[in-house]
């Protein structure tokens, strides 16, 4: 389900109040916007250029330096699959591969429900323990293709993760 425009400005003007004009509120505004909405859609990028007087070409290098931000819909849970050396050679692109058929979609893609975001990662630092995945913050070793239906079942079953208080997730 995607959010109105008028829906998307009204909910980003709010945030904004929050911070008024004050130097360096960009990236707080654009982390709360990306919480509140899973991305940072287009709309949203124009209202916060408009009202914090910051050239949208700027708001939108921020948003494309930082790996952090997204334009596009993740999901609630993003798998990301190291394929540095060592989780490479230990058969991390067919780990790849194996998610890819499990959940349905390629890399940077998100599944329809948005459950699910899908992204590679060069190194987590867990070499000895390859191949390495990471779903969220949890990391899964010495992962093989035959056990990925076995992995992302919890994930599959837990409803999805409740919001901060203060935040509503809009999708």
């Amino acid at each position: 389900m995607t959010s109105s425009p008028t829906r998307i400005i009204t909910n980003v003007q709010e945030i904004l109040r929050r911070y008024g004009q004050q130097e360096g509120a960009l990236i707080p505004v654009l982390q709360r916007v990306q919480r509140r909405f899973g991305y940072l859609p287009a709309e949203a990028l124009h209202e916060i250029s408009r009202f914090l007087e910051i050239p949208y070409s700027e708001v939108c290098g921020v948003v494309g330096f930082y790996s952090y931000f997204t334009t596009v819909p993740r999901g609630e849970y993003t798998i990301r699959v190291c394929l540095g050396t060592a989780c490479y050679v230990r058969g991390g692109k067919e780990v790849l591969d194996a998610i890819r058929r499990e959940i349905g979609i390629d890399l940077g893609e998100t599944t329809a429900d948005r459950r699910f975001s899908l992204e590679i990662g060069r190194c987590f630092g867990a070499c000895g323990l390859a191949p390495v995945v990471m779903i969220n913050d949890v990391v899964h070793q010495r992962v093989s293709p035959a056990c990925i239906a076995k992995i992302l079942q919890p994930y599959r079953e837990e409803p999805l993760t409740p919001t901060a208080p203060d935040e509503e997730v809009i999708r």
